[in-house]
């Protein structure tokens, strides 16, 4: 059976026995978190616009709340964030962007752009990150299409979802 965090182990330092909890040798890729868009939401052409999110499917630290991950107190190091986003009525030469955001600022952005079809169209992005405690990462969209078109979501077929995990280092 896997021991519990609280369970000792002895080693052996240069033959001096020591006692060391398990919690400090097993590895994690937590904080772990998975959220999904439920509803659409109305997104402005030409104009950067932070996606709101409303299932939580996991949230392994509660470290996400107000449309953002926050990296918890302790937790710094590398993540690997991913997030898609939906616009449901693209049009044929046109585009839309999906960003990550730090700390209010774009660290990457994704550019799809429709050519030959219109419809639904959905772009990925997905970054390594080296991140401190305290820092937060938002998931913004833009399209151009000449009017507001929707950021789609719902809970059964996920179109747009924001997720990550802390990278074993």
């Amino acid at each position: 059976a896997t021991p519990a965090d609280t369970d000792e182990l002895l080693i052996s330092d240069a033959g001096t026995l020591k006692r060391v909890d398990y919690s400090y040798l097993k590895s994690a890729n937590t904080p772990v978190f998975f959220i999904n868009k439920t509803d659409s939401q109305s997104i402005s052409s030409d104009t950067s616009t932070k996606v709101e999110f409303g299932q939580e499917i996991i949230d392994s630290d509660n470290a996400f709340a107000s449309h953002k991950f926050t990296v918890p107190s302790g937790k710094g190091g590398y993540y690997f964030m991913y997030a898609t986003v939906g616009i449901s009525a693209m049009v044929t030469e046109k585009y839309n962007s999906a960003y990550l955001y730090v700390n209010g600022s774009m660290y990457n952005r994704v550019l799809n752009y429709a050519s030959g079809t219109s419809g639904n169209i959905g772009t990925v992005t997905g970054a390594v990150m080296n991140l401190s405690a305290g820092d937060y990462v938002e998931v913004y969209v833009r399209q151009n299409t000449g009017s507001s078109q929707n950021c789609s979501g719902e809970s059964g077929e996920r179109r747009t979802f924001f997720g990550g995990f802390k990278l074993i280092s």
